[in-house]
């Protein structure tokens, strides 16, 4: 199943963050350090050109960090990318973006001149949490739902650093059904849009395979199951999501599930690689391929 969630007020936002790139010297993107590809936006990449980028892991306090430091060499084999990893628990990390933003663009701090910068990330990714910091008062609302902040504002920070804020933004198609599954187990998307059992079922797929030991410790399984079924149920009867004769509430214990993985209480975990990407990358492009051959089959009937 494809997963898609892009209300009409981000179909907005997304449209006044391109009449605005243009008069931006910088853009700072805030990835989640568990899906550092997943919840990168494909449009900032069409758009961006050779505009200096910060890719700010955030959440890294939840993610595994020999993958986090993985991403962040893959990440800065782009051109004029810079990344950093930081965590809300350590502000003073938050703020080196602002040294960053000065060291990216020399000729800018030496005449004194406006950084002109831009904020972007997707929803609920920590990103008016780092306004915060930056700005060193609260401005942007922060909440544990996406979609809170709902239009741009700007904010003059230290350093002749001038930040535009826009709203967390997604994009109207996932193509990588992968990538629409981990923002929804990871909290992007709206609950609203999926069944839960779905998406927990497709994270403890993965999570077998790469932190079966987490997995095992956290709902004190015996005998860890083999397959994601079986262990949602295991979860449900270890946790008493139970129904009437003692059936497990499959969607009960697949809520406690992706909440606790959500919240970093299973442990340290990443939902991807970048080898994974790079091969689901090639499986992506097969499937363009096809529908185009296909379009073209119907255009010539």
């Amino acid at each position: 199943m494809l997963i898609q969630w892009y209300p009409g007020h981000m179909h907005k936002a997304s449209k006044e963050i391109k009449e605005t790139l243009p008069n931006i010297d910088l853009l700072i993107e805030i990835l989640d350090a568990r899906i550092p590809f997943s919840s990168q936006n494909p449009m900032l990449a069409q758009l961006r050109g050779d505009k200096p980028t910060i890719r700010v892991l955030s959440k890294t306090d939840l993610a595994d960090p020999e993958l986090t430091r993985q991403w962040q060499a893959h990440l800065e084999l782009e051109q004029g990318v810079k990344t950093l990893a930081v965590t809300t628990q350590h502000p003073d990390k938050i703020r080196q973006i602002i040294d960053l933003c000065g060291k990216m663009l020399p000729e800018k701090t030496e005449a004194n001149k406006v950084i002109r910068t831009m904020i972007m990330g997707i929803p609920n990714v920590g990103k008016s949490t780092i306004i915060n910091v930056l700005a060193g008062r609260t401005i942007a609302k922060t909440g544990n739902e996406p979609a809170v902040t709902k239009m741009q504002q700007r904010i003059n920070l230290q350093n002749n650093i001038v930040l535009s804020d826009t709203p967390g933004v997604l994009w109207p198609n996932v193509e990588n059904r992968n990538s629409g599954y981990r923002l929804a187990v990871t909290g992007a998307i709206k609950d609203t849009a999926f069944q839960h059992d779905d998406i927990a079922l497709f994270a403890l797929d993965y999570l077998l395979k790469a932190y079966p030991n987490l997995l095992q410790t956290r709902y004190q399984l015996a005998d860890l199951p083999t397959d994601a079924t079986n262990t949602l149920q295991a979860i449900g009867q270890k946790r008493g999501c139970l129904r009437a004769g003692r059936q497990v509430d499959q969607d009960k214990a697949a809520k406690l599930f992706l909440t606790e993985l959500r919240a970093g209480t299973l442990g340290p975990i990443s939902l991807e690689t970048p080898e994974m990407v790079a091969a689901e990358m090639v499986e992506l492009a097969a499937i363009r391929e096809e529908k185009a051959a296909k379009k073209a089959a119907r255009k010539r009937r």
